[in-house]
């Protein structure tokens, strides 16, 4: 169990002592919707071991669309006061008696395979499921909402800049499948925009970067993903293009450090970058890092036409930081670590 690590519970530690204002977070409840998923899961093991190592009286309400899989994910978490699960659709009117103080949304289908064999709710996930959870804030009033969106938004580099600011709009092929994902976070940052305007919603929309960590789930389709997977398992990289895809990278401890600081420290209805600029690497070094923990080599596979639509068609995507810079935000991971951390610990997971 990763709770049971100490590596992991180091890197927890290292966030809650982190430069942030944790007054405003301490005695505050959350709803995380999305809370299995790779950040939502790790957040939640950040909240929990808060209350543990320093009384903090926070209350974390669990909302996914398994039961069972909120139990098996936080079994270690059942018996705390603190601790509720919601098994619910994030799609469906959401149904919560207890007042929250934060939302983080970040219920949303993640990876290329299920872009492709599932479309429709790829796009209404983001679509409807935003709404929901701004219909529920409007009942609810809560102090603030995280809305997290990513850098496929800016869709394909025009070749006019560097790094992607938060006010550039590059180009998406709106009449392809593969749209469905950015298109669906889109009109999501749009309806926050509406909900702000129409209910004076206070919402900030951290924009993440390509995201790995121990905390993914092992059937992610993502190109970094299964590098990490192929590391684990001791085996050579598998890479399925020439590698020359240049994106921005984040360790998963280093994205939720970066939401609960914005939570508190962001201004409403603005859209941060969230990125490493150490970890902005082309997909062939970050291969070649990856084989070379174990001493393997990376190998070229093209993939099958299935899985290709469902990549991204982005070759050149590095998001600039300097907006969440100036508001005092400084990573706390290196690279190399983040790397041979996540490969340790879902080792460690699957034995």
């Amino acid at each position: 169990m990763l709770l049971e690590n100490e590596i992991y519970r180091s890197e927890l530690d290292r966030i809650n002592h982190a430069k942030n204002d944790w007054n405003k977070i301490d005695n505050h409840s959350f709803l995380i919707i999305g809370a299995t998923g790779m950040i939502g899961s790790y957040m939640i093991d950040v909240l929990m071991r808060r209350n543990e190592k320093l009384n903090a009286n926070i209350h974390v309400f669990a909302m996914g669309r398994s039961l069972e899989r909120l139990k098996s994910r936080f079994s270690m978490y059942l018996n705390s006061n603190f601790f509720h699960m919601i098994e619910a659709d994030v799609t469906q009117p959401i149904s919560l008696d207890d007042k929250v103080d934060y939302i983080f949304h970040g219920a949303s289908n993640t990876h290329p395979r299920v872009y492709a064999t599932d479309p429709i709710g790829t796009i209404m996930t983001n679509l409807m499921g935003t709404q929901q959870v701004l219909d529920f804030a409007v009942n609810t009033n809560p102090k603030r909402i995280a809305f997290l969106s990513t850098v496929e938004i800016y869709g394909e580099n025009r070749g006019d800049v560097e790094k992607f600011t938060e006010d550039y709009c590059g180009y998406i092929d709106c009449n392809t499948l593969r749209a469905g994902y950015p298109e669906g976070k889109r009109a999501s940052e749009s309806l926050c925009q509406a909900y702000i305007a129409k209910h004076d919603l206070d919402i900030v929309i951290p924009r993440i970067c390509r995201t790995f960590g121990p905390t993914m789930l092992l059937n992610d389709s993502k190109a970094s993903s299964q590098f990490i997977l192929n590391a684990v398992k001791n085996e050579d990289i598998v890479l399925k293009s020439e590698g020359n895809q240049y994106f921005s990278y984040a360790y998963v401890g280093d994205i939720v450090y970066s939401l609960l600081f914005l939570l508190v420290n962001g201004e409403n209805g603005e859209a941060y970058n969230i990125g490493v600029p150490e970890f902005d690497l082309h997909l062939k070094d970050l291969a070649q890092k990856l084989a070379s923990i174990n001493q393997k080599k990376v190998i070229f596979d093209l993939p099958d036409e299935e899985e290709r639509k469902g990549f991204s068609k982005a070759s050149r995507a590095i998001l600039a930081t300097e907006k969440i810079s100036s508001l005092g935000w400084k990573p706390i991971f290196e690279l190399d670590e983040a790397l041979k951390n996540t490969i340790e610990l879902i080792r460690n997971e699957r034995v």
